[in-house]
Parts: structure tokens; C-alpha cells; sequence
């Protein structure tokens, strides 16, 4: 049955209208027409902090691109070995959307001492910062093949990885949120890294992929 959604809240930004939808008792994030995320399902959000991981022995400083709803910090934040998590968010109505409504929903909140939220955009943070991270985990746009937002492409270029492989740690490890396979993309990768792609299954449709980089 379809239901019809209450806009929350509209923002302009920068680049351009961020809504806040809500919709059955879920929340939706839709950015200039085009759906974000949502608070009824984060499997494949979880699955690309679980996924990276896995992948490495010594998991204590992530770096997450994109707060979305919370679903991937939240996830990080379930791993005792994980001693700091830092987020970098481009949009401040996310970061106030997600304390006003959604970090009520999770097991772990903004009160958690190994949270470091950061309002900035990741391309800039990247560029600037000399911090190594054992974990990046990055839900930026909707991937390689579909970016909202132009510059956003920048990071899933060969100068974008090679930017981000200096930011890991000895045998660290890097997870990408897609929603398509994109093959030419897993070729950039496989140019730097050892690389698996996750599918994850989606209710509504079109699975979701996940590109896991070990370095």
C-alpha cells in the first residue's frame, strides 16, 4: 500500500534542496528529487562497516564518509575493539535531523566518547588531514556510477583513491557503498588494492553492492 509522505522539513544548500521526509513511520532523506536513504531499511549500511571489518585485525580508528541516518556509525560502534569513529558529514541539517530524530532509534548515541562528528565535506577532509585510519567506510552519493552531486566523482577517480590509500594505515582497509556494480570502477580499484564486492539484497528491488579494498 502506498503511502503518501509528510515533508518534515525543506533546506537549501549549496547543492541545492535536502528534504526531510517522513512516511509510514520512516524517515527518507531526499536530495534534489532523488532518494537518499532511509530509516526502514540499513542492512548494506551495516554491511560495509561489518564488511571492512573483517577484513583487518586491528579495526581501532575509522573514518565513515557520509552520517546518512546513523545506520554504519551505529554499526561501527557495536565493535569493542573500535576505539574512535569519525564521521564526516557535508550537510549540517543531516547532522541536526539525525540528533533531532533518528539516534533515538539506535543502541548507541552522540553521547558515546569514541564519536568525533565533523561538519565538512570529505574531499576537503581527505586532502587535509594527515590522520591514518585502519577502516574508511564510505556511503558517499550513491556511488561510482550515479553522484547527485558532480563533485563527488572525484573521489571514485584513480587520483581519488590514491588520495584515500594514503590516508590507511598498514593493511587497512576501505569499503565502498554502491548502488550498481559498476565494473569500470572495480577495475580502478584492483589497480591499488585486493578487492571483493558484496551483493546485498534489497526489498524493494535492485540489490546494493559493496567494494571492499584491502590495501
Amino acid at each position: 500500500m502506498y503511502h503518501v509522505p509528510e515533508v518534515i522539513e525543506r533546506c537549501q544548500t549549496s547543492r541545492g534542496e535536502l528534504q526531510l521526509q517522513r512516511r509510514n513511520g520512516h524517515y527518507e532523506l531526499i536530495s534534489n528529487g532523488s532518494f537518499l536513504m532511509a530509516t526502514y531499511n540499513g542492512d548494506s549500511e551495516r554491511a560495509l562497516v561489518r564488511s571492512a571489518l573483517r577484513k583487518t585485525r586491528f579495526p581501532h580508528h575509522l573514518l565513515i564518509g557520509g552520517l546518512g541516518v546513523g545506520f554504519s556509525l551505529d554499526e561501527a560502534l557495536t565493535h569493542p575493539q573500535v576505539q574512535q569513529v569519525t564521521v564526516v558529514e557535508i550537510e549540517s541539517s543531516i547532522i541536526r535531523w539525525y540528533k533531532e530524530y533518528f539516534c533515538h532509534n539506535f543502541q548507541h548515541g552522540l553521547d558515546d566518547p569514541r564519536i568525533r562528528l565533523i561538519r565538512g565535506d570529505l574531499i576537503d577532509w581527505i586532502d587535509k588531514t594527515k590522520e591514518k585510519y585502519d577502516v574508511i567506510c564510505l556511503d558517499i552519493d550513491n556511488g561510482p556510477d550515479w553522484t547527485v552531486y558532480d563533485q563527488n566523482q572525484k573521489l571514485y577517480t584513480k587520483q581519488g583513491i590514491h588520495q584515500l590509500k594514503q590516508r590507511l594505515a598498514p593493511n587497512g582497509v576501505i569499503s565502498f557503498w554502491s548502488a550498481s556494480p559498476s565494473e569500470g570502477f572495480h577495475h580502478i580499484l584492483q589497480s591499488h588494492f585486493k578487492v571483493e564486492t558484496v551483493t546485498v539484497p534489497h526489498f524493494r528491488g535492485d540489490p546494493d553492492y559493496l567494494f571492499i579494498a584491502q590495501k
